[in-house]
């Protein structure tokens, strides 16, 4: 199954001023309701195909998945999957390239040896940075801390919880392309709303 060209999600992510928000969803009218306030993707979490049709029947946004099914394989639907880089490199570098081709992938990093790492085995187009075992204001300084690490060219994207729109501001100045954000935030970050068709 190739990549979805009308939903490619680091198109969307890279297109357009600002930074993209990208809505974590776990309901088809999460869906709906993130994409009317102006998100610009939505992250499922889980291969769960069945809530995964119900969203994406729902929205016309490009849809990243958080992981891959037992066998590896990507969800079906899915525009991009998220993997966590963790310490088998080797696992994630056969899994990777077996996702490629039916995917974009996104590698979610949370230090500086795994960004070293997978630049050096994983080449990737699409980071995430995390920062799961901090919050607040340590959160946001270690992934801003992350992010002159990420070469050119590449797109950055910023996995916490709890954001301000000041952070989500201080996310974008520091030249991050997207941010995850829960569902309920999208209207609040957004600023104004976007105008009727």
């Amino acid at each position: 199954m190739p990549v979805n060209a009308g939903r490619r999600f680091s198109q969307a992510i890279s297109e357009g001023d600002g930074i993209s928000l990208i809505a974590r969803v776990s309901a088809a009218e999460d869906a709906a309701r993130v994409e009317e306030q102006g998100a610009e993707a939505v992250l499922v979490s889980g291969p769960n195909n069945g809530a995964l049709m119900q969203i994406r029947s729902a929205t016309t946004l490009p849809v990243l998945v958080a992981g891959a099914d037992e066998s590896g394989a990507p969800p079906l639907d899915a525009d991009a999957c998220l993997l966590d880089v963790g310490e088998d490199l080797d696992l994630l570098a056969r899994l990777s390239s077996e996702l490629a081709e039916t995917c974009e992938l996104a590698f979610r990093i949370d230090d500086e040896e795994r960004l070293e790492s997978a630049l050096e085995q994983l080449d990737p187009e699409i980071f995430v940075l995390a920062a799961p075992d901090a919050d607040g204001e340590e959160a946001l300084e270690r992934v801003l801390d992350l992010l002159p690490d990420v070469p050119a060219g590449k797109l950055a994207i910023a996995d916490l919880s709890g954001l301000s729109r000041e952070d989500v501001g201080a996310l974008e100045r520091a030249g991050f392309d997207g941010v995850i954000v829960e569902p309920r935030s999208v209207a609040d970050l957004v600023g104004d709303a976007p105008p009727d068709v």
